[in-house]
């Protein structure tokens, strides 16, 4: 029989009224003939609430006991569920991550699953009934209870959908699908029907939050189609898929916009071999993901400005290396927050010559400038003034015909 694995999310599972609808939804695929498994997260806010708590009865609540406590929330929305099942006549019963088990490290708050022990899933799928797992959360090698960070739930579903060889794994959220872009930057964004697994990783990547990167990732590894809709409304959704699976590639997918970036230039760095390195190197020993790299040659070949973006939460401690770092000797640094980054997206641009002019060109005639840029394979993006940004990602969603 073809096993289907559904996720619904904290929005989906956030009010009683909302935990019958989604019942409702598990009852259909049943009748439809398919064997269930669901993955669920903890009701909308639950979480955020005993992060809360945590912080209230300790500054440096222990790692271990953070884990156990966080992963509360999923216990109680899964038995809701299994409840509700059971109450309109189907065989339901909740699993936490450590009766099935699944298997993590012991990377606390962000661990990796290594394994999942399906027998007792299988076992209760051939006796008729619909498993609904907590997501979120496995044990690690000593059963201590773990959470596997943002995205965690579906990443469980995802891993699962592999163990299991479900035939797909179907996430309901609070959005008809993956749009074109964030509709609250620009209304006319329409729903993506199609999408491949990379393109959907650098918008995850790139600021689109329908789903985490690591998630997309862990999909396109295990060749697992997913596909996502809302709880809320009839609609088919965005089937995530390999490229061969799609017939039609637009030129550009979709837009991708982040918030969050902050522009640091180191002007007048002497140059010489390996100034790069030396300013770079603090900061990846610290963790701090630098995007962006700009580098211009003075005149006299003496000189050099070092442009590069980094997430503004990691602001202060960049600036704290940058002047503390004996290494390198400059005239000035410059912090810029005002920025935010703009990326069009989309697999069809590896054979379609143009798209760089395109865009720069759309971008001037707004008179809309470019700070810095980066490019791959299916991925073009500028550093822009914040301000502009309204503008610039309706102007590029009308430039490539996303309207």
């Amino acid at each position: 029989m073809k096993i289907v694995v559904l996720k619904f999310g904290g929005t989906s599972v956030g009010t009683i009224d909302r935990i019958k609808k989604v019942a409702n939804i598990i009852s259909t695929y049943k009748k439809k003939g398919y064997q269930v498994v669901v993955v669920s997260s903890a009701m909308s806010g639950y979480t955020n609430d005993l992060i809360k708590k945590s912080e209230k009865v300790a500054e440096n609540f222990k790692k271990s006991e953070y884990d156990t406590l966080v992963s509360a929330g999923e216990q109680i929305s899964c038995s809701l569920i299994a409840g509700r099942l059971s109450h309109i006549g189907h065989f339901s019963k909740s699993m936490m991550g450590w009766q099935i088990p699944i298997y993590t490290d012991d990377n606390y708050s962000n661990a990796k699953i290594k394994s999942v022990n399906t027998s007792k899933i299988k076992e209760y799928l051939k006796q008729g009934g619909i498993p609904i797992i907590a997501g979120f959360q496995g044990i690690d090698k000593n059963e201590r209870i773990t959470t596997l960070g943002r995205g965690g739930s579906d990443y469980s579903a995802i891993v699962l959908a592999k163990y299991l060889k479900a035939i797909k794994c179907v996430i309901y959220t609070d959005v008809i699908g993956v749009m074109t872009t964030d509709p609250k930057v620009y209304k006319r964004a329409r729903k993506i029907k199609v999408i491949s697994y990379e393109e959907m990783l650098e918008m995850s990547s790139l600021g689109s939050k329908v789903m985490q990167s690591n998630s997309v990732q862990d999909a396109r590894l295990n060749r697992i189609d997913v596909s996502v809709k809302s709880s809320f409304v009839k609609n088919v959704g965005t089937l995530i898929t390999k490229r061969k699976n799609i017939i039609d590639h637009k030129v550009i997918t979709g837009i991708s916009v982040t918030k969050s970036d902050s522009k640091i230039t180191l002007v007048g760095v002497v140059d010489r071999p390996g100034v790069a390195a030396s300013v770079f190197e603090p900061l990846s020993v610290n963790n701090i993901n630098v995007d962006m790299v700009v580098q211009n040659i003075s005149a006299d070949g003496h000189k050099t400005d070092i442009t590069f973006t980094i997430n503004s939460k990691d602001l202060n401690k960049t600036q704290k290396l940058i002047k503390y770092n004996k290494r390198i000797k400059f005239k000035k640094v410059i912090f810029d927050q005002n920025v935010s980054k703009i990326s069009i997206i989309g697999v069809g641009m590896i054979t379609t010559p143009g798209v760089t002019f395109r865009m720069f060109q759309a971008l001037s005639k707004k008179n809309i400038n470019i700070l810095a840029i980066s490019t791959s394979e299916i991925k073009i993006s500028v550093l822009i003034n914040r301000k502009n940004i309204r503008k610039a990602v309706a102007t590029l969603h009308k430039e490539f015909k996303l309207d």
